[in-house]
């Protein structure tokens, strides 16, 4: 766990992750009822339905930051895709081959990045993000924005990614998100 100024970050593999999944679980709430999500009870029930499933993968990292007195404020985390993902398959228009190969090494996917309302804009997101890429070994990293976040689009920017397409993640009745890619790392 690494401290810098009143919050620390801590970097968890899955069971560490699945042990704190109630403080995941408050952090995604909180984050994904706002505009432009608007993520009802039902939607982050639905979200960590798949939670565990996702701590299992023996590649699950996570970052996980807290206030000094223990306050869930930020969390992150993925893992890298294996060569059966189906988010290739999710863009809307086609990429090469070549870019679509994944060994289960290649590719980060970071599934999820969000900090409450009262911690944004001190560079906690910044933290989670280096915390939880720090010495993942893969070449690139892979997510989903919803273009209508303009500070997340805005800091995935600042940070290298750039946009590769779009995409209906979790199906066709899903609101269009921006794909974007960093790397090679």
């Amino acid at each position: 766990m690494t401290w810098r100024g009143t919050v620390a970050v801590e970097r968890m593999d899955g069971s560490a992750a699945a042990r704190a999944e109630d403080a995941f679980r408050l952090i995604y709430a909180e984050a994904f009822a706002e505009p432009p999500y608007d993520e009802t009870e039902e939607d982050v029930a639905a979200a960590f339905r798949r939670f565990p499933l996702q701590t299992r993968n023996r590649a699950f990292s996570a970052a996980l930051a807290r206030s000094e007195d223990g306050e869930p404020v930020g969390m992150a985390y993925g893992y890298p895709l294996g060569p059966d993902t189906g988010w290739w398959d999710e863009l809307t228009e086609p990429v090469p081959e070549d870019m679509r190969r994944e060994d289960g090494h290649r590719t980060f996917g970071l599934m999820e990045l969000a900090v409450r309302g009262p911690w944004r804009g001190r560079g906690v997101a910044r933290r989670l993000h280096e915390e939880l890429l720090d010495g993942i070994g893969a070449e690139r990293v892979l997510l989903n924005v919803h273009p209508g976040s303009t500070a997340a689009s805005a800091a995935y920017r600042a940070w290298g990614y750039s946009k590769i397409g779009e995409a209906r993640p979790w199906g066709q009745s899903a609101d269009l998100h921006d794909v974007m890619l960093l790397g090679p790392r």
